[in-house]
């Protein structure tokens, strides 16, 4: 049994990094989101992000703070043979805080490693088969989100993305929805709502908009968003986040109730161009 002064520290020590340690992390985030963003840096997202440019100059300040709290907390593991460099890891953070609110919410709080690959690379699945067992298989892959705490790229498939910004597709846009979506621990395409969204209308409109594309999927019609959507909520909230983002205007005429929400989740209107 500890002794009674030793049990008061560790109590005392639990309650002190309860209390102190998130304002510890907001305050160094802060330090970090104040720093000067490098020149080389601004360069390589100018380059590899169409939407900066069309960015405010307050929107392309707040980017920038992101992306160097997000450079600072995340690390990422090469793989496959690959040397990741300063220009990888600047273009997927600067992808992937394009997600994050004006305040950068809680920098995707469950995620510690970006895993990059040179191209596709191979993952085994796991499917079940009925009550008999397990079937395993070897899968080719562009990317996967692990709800524990990493997530899976390949380069060459984010450059594709890069270079082909408005054709509904992003690898990277696709994976860190997903650990948006996963971070309340369940995946099933609600991420955390801010308090202006009711939680019944994301739940209606999301819905709707579902089975919309899954009766569209089954019907072979063409639609502005990827017919992969209809797999489950998950993949459509994550499918539905890459048109929202690479072909706004598109989304924003055809399903503008989902559009509306996305816009009012994201704190971002990309189809209004003319306004940034």
């Amino acid at each position: 049994m500890l002794e009674t002064p030793i049990f008061l520290s560790l109590v005392t020590l639990v309650l002190f990094a309860i209390v102190f340690y998130p304002r510890f992390i907001a305050w160094r985030r802060e330090r970090i989101r104040c720093r000067p963003f490098p020149d080389r840096w601004r360069s390589i997202v100018e380059r590899n992000v169409p939407l900066y440019s069309r960015f405010p100059r307050l929107r392309r300040e707040q980017l920038q703070g992101h992306i160097q709290v997000f450079l600072a907390e995340k690390q990422f593991i090469p793989c496959g043979g690959l040397t990741v460099n300063e220009e990888m890891r600047v273009t997927v953070a600067a992808i992937a805080c394009l997600l994050l609110p004006d305040g950068g919410g809680d920098y995707f709080s469950r995620l510690r490693s970006i895993l990059l690959y040179p191209t596709a690379y191979l993952a085994t699945e796991m499917n079940p088969l009925g009550n008999y067992g397990i079937e395993e298989r070897r899968v080719v892959r562009l990317g996967e989100s692990w709800t524990r705490d990493q997530l899976v790229l390949s380069w060459q498939q984010v450059q594709q993305d890069i270079h082909n910004w408005e054709d509904g597709h992003n690898v990277v846009l696709h994976e860190f929805a997903h650990q948006l979506d996963a971070e309340d621990g369940a995946v099933q395409g609600v991420p955390l709502l801010p308090k202006d969204i009711d939680p019944d209308h994301w739940s209606k409109v999301m819905t709707e908009e579902y089975e919309k594309l899954c009766r569209s999927s089954e019907r072979g019609m063409k639609t502005e968003i990827d017919p992969y959507g209809a797999t489950n909520p998950a993949e459509f909230f994550a499918v539905v986040t890459e048109t929202f983002f690479e072909n706004p205007r598109s989304l924003r005429a055809r399903h503008p109730a989902l559009y509306e929400l996305l816009q009012q989740y994201y704190r971002l209107d990309p189809a209004r161009r003319d306004n940034w």
